[in-house]
């Protein structure tokens, strides 16, 4: 923390005592901030809070947040600690702004679909270190995106995956980006299509935890392999590390195998699980040819291969599970009790050696809980999520209490409790998910915000809130609001990631590319037609092109452009078409022509020459 006041010190000093002096006056004066002229003032900890935030014009935050979007299927990306929004990346639902989901490439991607509900961004990791290279997240649909962040652009969609339904259960990725780990939140008969009644839900409907295969030099994920398990609900992993590297820890719910009113029948025993698979076991297993062909994937049975699996008995319907920087212990716990678990992963192995079971489900053995524990801390009541700073320190997330508690690996007691607003869900630190955590921030992720804000109707913003943890004694230093519903976050050291400004013109290898104006022109084979287009300052070339109704046209629009943010739009009016095209970029929109007379512009302010940037497509009648 003394690094980062130091920092900003200069750039404090440089504000002198005239702001404080205005701040002082302006919280006597009529038109003061409400707070101000309640009685609130400025106090010298929101000054401090105010320091550590802000960040002055022409400087840069230390980290980039990563936060998921929800149900708007986007991720949101913030700088810390100013909490800016810097962009919002469109993944799994059109975004006219940036013309994603309306050229042909990004629509392929989407396969059809308008919405995606995206939870859980992970960030590609190199030793268990993030390394800036990709950011993958998942979305209930059955898919798995991957954002190439060198240009912040989501580069593939992959799914929906055979088998699973309802893909709550992911993206977590092992320490050297191996897999994507993906399950099922919502157990069916497999494969997809097969009908079983819901009275056979016990016996004939299945859970399934997979891994998809991460390329290690351009990030494409296909299928690896899959895991049949019992008919649970399974919820938030993560991965092993250091000490236990080589296992996915992976949260279950419902253990009851119940239907309906889950919230009174799946909640009849005393504990559900943390699934522990062996993954690396389960690797060789597929590149064995163990397992069964199921819908297309190869699927194993940890009844028949034993070894795959093991359940840890956790608190009543858990959400989280976070593995230690040094990987040593596993800490779970359920939405319903008042303490989180401690689990150290050397007593699971001596557990499993020794046999050391309390039966079976489904022929995957229940280690003993008692056996296998440290400790129980005790938190506070509704513990959900854990991040970690340095030096064994932990933070834990409390929903009913509305709080985040901090507590020490190996002591086992609460050090310190701040309040949030309100009913946090996930939290994230800097660098948190990793084998070394930075310690500075601390973002909470609440659910509900009402009353921090000027009210904008019934539908409120969410509330993320920033936490200094850089000392004992935490402090909420900044309320960001953003659109429903950031459920999950990464924190990344902002100099881990280098993107580019421009697309390097050697670079664009699209067939369709150009980049002379006498390449631009209009060529048809049958009623096909295809238009060669370049967008420059503050002109489209060819400035306008005819063709013949019914035509199967494709427009190519290469934008020539080598200066910075120097963005073009190509917007068909009646045609529903806006392409957003990055300097050095080639995008294409293919569509059937209807007769008439239709004006294209350029959609993003350009030059002082912008509006004068258009011309017409005609289209003559059969």
């Amino acid at each position: 923390m003394e690094r980062l006041w130091n920092a900003r010190k200069k750039t404090w000093l440089t504000l002198g005592a005239g702001v404080l002096l205005a701040i002082g006056y302006s919280a006597c004066s009529p038109s003061a901030p409400p707070s101000a002229r309640r009685g609130g003032g400025a106090t010298s900890d929101s000054a401090i809070a105010a320091e550590k935030t802000y960040v002055a014009p022409g400087d840069l935050d230390d980290y980039y947040f990563f936060a998921s979007g929800g149900h708007s299927g986007n991720v949101y990306v913030y700088g810390i600690p100013s909490m800016r929004h810097i962009s919002t990346i469109p993944v799994f639902t059109p975004y006219p702004a940036t013309g994603y989901g309306f050229d042909d490439d990004s629509k392929k991607m989407l396969g059809g679909l308008t919405w995606g509900d995206a939870h859980h961004p992970a960030l590609s990791e190199t030793a268990g270190d993030y390394d800036g290279r990709w950011l993958f997240i998942n979305e209930m649909n059955g898919r798995v995106a991957r954002i190439d962040l060198r240009d912040f652009k989501t580069k593939q969609i992959y799914g929906p995956i055979p088998n699973i339904s309802g893909n709550h259960g992911s993206s977590f990725i092992t320490p050297n980006s191996e897999y994507v780990m993906v399950a099922s939140r919502f157990s069916i008969p497999i494969p997809k299509g097969t009908y079983a009644p819901i009275d056979k839900y016990a016996t004939d409907y299945k859970g399934v935890i997979g891994a998809l295969k991460v390329d290690a030099k351009t990030g494409n994920m296909d299928l690896g392999f899959q895991i049949l398990m019992p008919p649970f609900d399974y919820d938030i992993g993560d991965a092993g590390k250091l000490a236990s590297d080589g296992w996915m820890f992976l949260t279950a719910y419902n253990a009851e195998r119940a239907t309906g009113k889950l919230e009174v029948t799946a909640s009849q025993r005393d504990r559900d699980y943390i699934a522990a698979i062996d993954w690396r076991a389960a690797e060789k297993a597929a590149a064995q040819g163990l397992g069964d062909m199921i819908g297309g994937v190869r699927v194993l049975d940890p009844a028949k291969i034993p070894g795959l699996v093991y359940l840890m008995p956790c608190g009543k319907s858990p959400h989280g599970v976070d593995v230690s920087p040094d990987g040593k212990y596993i800490i779970g716990s359920g939405k319903l009790q008042g303490v989180t678990t401690a689990f150290n992963f050397e007593k699971v192995q001596t557990a499993i050696r020794n046999k050391d079971f309390d039966g079976a489900e489904d022929g995957i053995p229940v280690l003993k809980y008692e056996s296998i524990k440290d400790a129980e801390v005790e938190v506070g009541l509704g513990p959900l999520h854990t991040q970690f700073g340095p030096n064994g320190m932990a933070y834990t997330s409390l929903f009913v209490d509305s709080a985040i508690a901090s507590w020490k690996l190996g002591e086992w007691k609460v050090i310190d409790k701040v309040p949030v607003s309100y009913a946090v869900g996930h939290l994230s630190a800097a660098e948190g998910d990793t084998v070394s955590p930075d310690g500075n921030y601390l973002v909470s992720l609440n659910k509900l915000s009402h009353g921090r804000h000027l009210n904008v109707g019934p539908s409120q913003p969410e509330s993320s809130q920033l936490i200094d943890i850089g000392e004992e004694k935490m402090k909420v230093l900044y309320d960001a609001f953003t659109e429903p519903e950031p459920h999950y976050a990464q924190i990344i050291k902002a100099d881990k990631i280098k993107p580019i400004e421009v697309y390097p013109k050697e670079e664009n290898k699209h067939p369709l590319a150009i980049w002379d104006v006498k390449d631009a022109g209009v060529t048809r084979v049958g009623n096909k037609v295809t238009i060669k287009m370049i967008a420059v300052r503050s002109t489209f070339t060819p400035t306008n092109f005819e063709v013949q109704e019914g035509d199967i046209v494709t427009v190519a629009v290469t934008n020539i452009e080598q200066t910075t943010d120097e963005l073009h739009g190509f917007g068909l009016l009646d045609y529903n078409i806006n392409l957003v095209v990055d300097p050095g970029e080639t995008k294409t929109v293919t569509f059937t022509a209807k007769k008439g007379v239709f004006p294209y512009y350029c959609t993003n302010f350009c030059s002082a020459l912008h509006q004068e940037m258009q011309s017409y497509l005609v289209v003559k009648p059969r």
